[in-house]
């Protein structure tokens, strides 16, 4: 029983390790609704992965950019409001993901499991798969972190200094994918917004710099995991659920702190 622990433990702060300083990029840019959209369009990369005999975590990657680079492509159109294009994309990816599982009744598919993840049951080949993709998120931002925060201070100023905003922009969507991709399995499709943004906002209270926010909001990430995992097995509730959970009371203890 210890080692389930000690597995669920060391995925979930694997996860939020990268959450941190992704979302605080999420929140600055106020792109927590893109986020929302491409964790559910998640499930239909699961779905595909099942359908088509490939792996979840490369399907999952896949639809994500597929979906992201959709939603730049119809933004830049302007046809619809952006708020409203992204809950249209939104819910019918949902639903899409929905129907092509209910439609392989051959494969027997945890959709609870999917949906509000299930971080007891991890184990040493999840984690090793968590740790890689997360160590891949992790250079790639340090990589684009400089032009990603100048873009994200003065988009316009960024482009008459020379970045690539396309191609940081690109490389930022697969961040963010590659994130989804592994943060599914703790928190599942429906809360993986909460731990990019609620430890990213919370980490806004205590922060002074860019940087710090970002660490910050990691080790209060990595926190709220904790105490997420503590009352899953002594209360014996669900544990993606009680980290999100324990994530938003600590944003609440924290407003204290801004108001001060």
């Amino acid at each position: 029983m210890i080692d389930v622990l000690l597995y669920a433990l060391l995925a979930g702060i694997g996860v939020a390790i990268i959450t941190g300083p992704l979302g605080a990029f999420i929140v600055w840019r106020r792109m927590a609704y893109f986020g929302d959209t491409l964790a559910h369009s998640s499930l239909l990369g699961v779905a595909l992965g099942f359908l088509l005999s490939i792996d979840s975590t490369i399907s999952v990657i896949v639809t994500c950019l597929i979906f992201s680079l959709i939603l730049v492509g119809l933004e830049q159109k302007k046809s619809l409001a952006s708020d409203t294009l992204l809950g249209i994309l939104s819910h019918t990816s949902l639903a899409f993901g929905l129907v092509v599982i209910a439609l392989m009744p051959n494969i027997k598919v945890d959709l609870m499991s999917l949906l509000f993840g299930d971080l007891l049951t991890v184990n040493l080949n999840d984690i090793i798969t968590i740790y890689i993709i997360s160590a891949a998120a992790i250079i790639l931002l340090l990589r684009i972190w400089s032009p990603l925060l100048a873009i994200t201070i003065d988009e316009d100023l960024a482009r008459t200094d020379g970045i690539k905003f396309k191609l940081v922009r690109v490389a930022f969507m697969l961040i963010i994918a590659l994130v989804i991709a592994v943060s599914m399995r703790v928190v599942g499709v429906l809360l993986i917004t909460s731990l990019l943004i609620i430890p990213a906002a919370t980490a806004r209270n205590y922060s002074q710099t860019p940087e710090q926010m970002a660490i910050f909001a990691s080790l209060i990430g990595c926190f709220a995991v904790i105490l997420g995992l503590l009352a899953s097995w002594f209360i014996d509730t669900p544990a993606g659920p009680s980290i999100v959970l324990s994530a938003g009371i600590l944003f609440i203890l924290s407003l204290s702190n801004k108001n001060r």
